[in-house]
């Protein structure tokens, strides 16, 4: 096995509460992410010397700060593996939306490279990898959707209904950092136990009581067009934004009324269908 070709999903935060801060400055969350099948799709081609090599150029990303391949060196790194890799990536989750496709490309990266080079590393040594890449990045190598607590690495699966997402993607790049510094980002809402969730298969975004995006307002204050987005979406369902943003989004429970909403959509605005995942494509690919 020379070649792998491997998906990477888009996540949804589904609520998303800022609950503290931490002494070194990084905020303390709860949230619940959900897969759906929008992908980013990964080939890694085994390269027997130790050269790790991206085949593709992301806009305004130089390659040593590529997350794929940050992974691929961190995997080197951590194993001592002689062998290297050529990464090429086909690109469909909008970045700087708030869908983790940075995030989950590097998951991908871990996952299919553990593989690729025979290292049988268990999931739980990947996920703390994962986490020194990114915060988001251990729950794509997780597998399951999930309830997150701490940073976002503290992971507890969720099982959630058969649904249906619009999404909607503003034009505009969010910076996380941006949004988390700002002086009226709230910071204090009260932290809730996943029992105190409604129980998954009960679980519809948007529609529970208390359950919000808390960076959505300070986003929506800078950036106008998401705003826009959330309040043209809100008109057909409760619309939340995904992360620290731009994308915003609607649940539905039938594939038919989130395509009878996006077939609406003015032309001004671009967006998608998607079906919410259960799991992580790649769930099975290492041992837990």
């Amino acid at each position: 096995m020379n070649t792998l070709a491997c998906p990477a999903p888009a996540k949804l935060n589904l609520f998303l509460h800022v609950v503290g801060r931490r002494a070194d400055g990084y905020h303390l969350l709860q949230t619940l992410f959900r897969f759906i099948d929008l992908n980013d799709t990964l080939r890694f081609t085994l390269r027997e010397d130790d050269e790790v090599r991206r085949l593709h150029a992301l806009d305004r990303v130089p390659a040593d700060q590529d997350l794929c391949v940050r992974a691929a060196r961190l995997l080197q790194q951590e194993t001592g593996c002689l062998l290297g890799v050529e990464i090429a990536l086909e690109k469909h989750i909008p970045m700087g939306g708030g869908l983790g496709g940075g995030s989950s490309d590097a998951a991908t990266t871990l996952l299919a490279l553990n593989r690729l080079w025979q290292l049988d590393l268990p999931r739980a040594r990947l996920m703390q990898l994962g986490l020194m890449l990114g915060a988001d990045v251990p729950v794509f190598v997780f597998g399951d959707n999930a309830f997150a607590e701490g940073v976002g690495e503290q992971l507890q699966a969720y099982a959630l209904p058969d649904a249906w997402y619009v999404v909607l993607c503003p034009q505009v790049m969010v910076p996380t950092a941006q949004i988390f510094s700002h002086p009226e980002l709230t910071r204090n809402t009260i932290s809730m136990t996943m029992r105190a969730l409604p129980q998954g298969p009960d679980f519809r975004a948007g529609r529970m009581p208390g359950l919000r995006n808390d960076l959505q307002a300070v986003a929506c204050r800078l950036y106008p067009a998401v705003a826009e987005h959330l309040a043209w979406l809100g008109q057909f369902a409760p619309a939340l934004m995904s992360g620290s943003g731009a994308c915003v989004f609607a649940e539905f429970a039938t594939e038919a009324e989130a395509n009878a909403v996006w077939q609406q959509l003015p032309d001004t605005m671009r967006g998608f269908v998607a079906r919410g995942l259960y799991q992580h494509p790649l769930k099975d690919f290492c041992s837990n």
